[in-house]
């Protein structure tokens, strides 16, 4: 049943267009929310926020439409299977508190001074801590952004392990042709993947000129992938390899190349390879661009245990349940480790790998704006995902403060 919020909202939107119409809110939706890492380019500030924009939505419209983006944009089911996996609950729940700014903060301060919807911890695949706010349950879901693009990221893999895909040293033109003639002449399918292709790209979303901006219009003319076209006209800046550039376009040609080889739509594969061996116990749901294809940089939509479910088998090798490899053997190891060029692009300040935020040490992260995440730790066999409605999309604060938590529940099961 749709709350009270929820249908105000519909009625709303619906009176507006239920396309994307600008990947500004594409872009954004893929940047990293990282206390350490650059902000992303802030939106416009001058004149009235778009009704219905997922980037300026108010804390009202965030709550209520976060968990029911599907019902908002077009979207696609990722089907689940017909056993749930259980995840089983440690006899001793986590209890802590951490220190911030000279203050002690509990976790119930955490939910509600940093807007959380959601907030599991799992240790050696058990959940030692469970908590909701902003109206949600177990039951609910909530968009990832681009935490998604972890996901599509290890559709790549499972292809690869199917045969769909050679090798990751591949140029990118065997598999979409419809680049052959372009700047990505010569540019390697890892390339893609890690964003190092040297294919020039405006990610500033206060630019109504600039790639991201204008993306989102690209129509699909007789069937063709909008991606692949938009992308074929972009000029090169530097030599494939050599500098690391955050192109929300290249996540989108990542979903582009899954659906050429495989011949099936993310969301079928996703369901196929990973939601339902994984036992996950909701549907998902995956948002669709203009031309029909998922949206591989964002707009996935899931339970807060099955995106834990996901980070735990990702941490233990993407190996389903039965001891079976979702993707090559070192698969995990190649995308959770940075480039050169994104370590220099990144000032040091963690790195890059396939769709994977790296950090200092041996943790990873997939990241959302407005606060999604999922921490991996897999040295302490610790996961911690995280839902929110930041009040900005890369919120500074909020950032500090959830980091400030992870870090206290790392420093909690490293004691001896």
């Amino acid at each position: 049943m749709r709350s009270p919020h929820l249908s105000r909202f519909l009625q709303h939107s619906h009176r507006h267009a239920r396309w994307l119409t600008s990947l500004a809110l594409l872009g954004a939706l893929a940047q990293p929310v990282l206390a350490a890492e650059p902000a992303a380019p802030a939106p416009a500030a001058s004149g009235p926020a778009k009704p219905g924009g997922v980037l300026f939505w108010s804390f009202e419209q965030q709550k209520a439409g976060y968990p029911h983006m599907e019902d908002l944009f077009p979207a696609r089911r990722v089907a689940k299977g017909a056993t749930v996996s259980p995840l089983p609950v440690a006899a001793e729940p986590l209890s802590l508190t951490f220190q911030l700014g000279g203050q002690t903060w509990t976790v119930d301060d955490y939910l509600q001074r940093n807007r959380a919807a959601g907030l599991l911890v799992l240790k050696d695949g058990q959940v030692v801590l469970e908590r909701y706010g902003l109206g949600q349950t177990p039951q609910s879901r909530w968009t990832s952004f681009s935490v998604a693009k972890s996901f599509s990221s290890t559709l790549v893999g499972a292809a690869v392990r199917d045969g769909r895909i050679r090798s990751l040293d591949d140029p990118i033109t065997a598999y979409l042709p419809g680049l052959k003639g372009s700047a990505y002449e010569g540019v390697s399918v890892r390339q893609v993947l890690n964003m190092t292709s040297g294919v020039r790209w405006n990610e500033d979303y206060g630019d109504p000129n600039s790639d991201v901006a204008r993306f989102g219009a690209e129509p699909s003319v007789n069937g063709a992938d909008p991606v692949v076209a938009y992308m074929a006209r972009l000029p090169r800046e530097a030599e494939p390899g050599t500098k690391w550039v955050y192109k929300t376009g290249e996540t989108n040609l990542v979903g582009s190349l899954v659906r050429a080889v495989t011949g099936q739509t993310l969301s079928a594969y996703l369901s196929e390879k990973v939601w339902q061996p994984l036992g996950m116990e909701g549907d998902a749901y995956w948002m669709v661009d203009a031309g029909g294809g998922e949206i591989a940089g964002c707009c996935l939509s899931a339970t807060l245990r099955d995106y834990g479910r996901f980070a735990q088998f990702f941490m233990r090798g993407a190996r389903l349940p039965n001891g079976q490899s979702l993707v090559p053997d070192d698969w995990v190891a190649q995308a959770t480790t940075t480039t050169r060029e994104a370590v220099a692009g990144l000032q040091g300040r963690g790195g890059y790998g396939l769709q994977w935020w790296t950090t200092n040490g041996r943790a990873y992260r997939a990241s959302g704006i407005f606060g999604q995440g999922m921490w991996i730790d897999p040295d302490l066999q610790l996961v911690v995902v995280t839902q929110s409605a930041w009040p900005g999309a890369t919120d500074a604060r909020s950032a500090q403060v959830r980091q400030a938590l992870i870090d206290a529940i790392t420093a909690h099961y490293r004691k001896p």
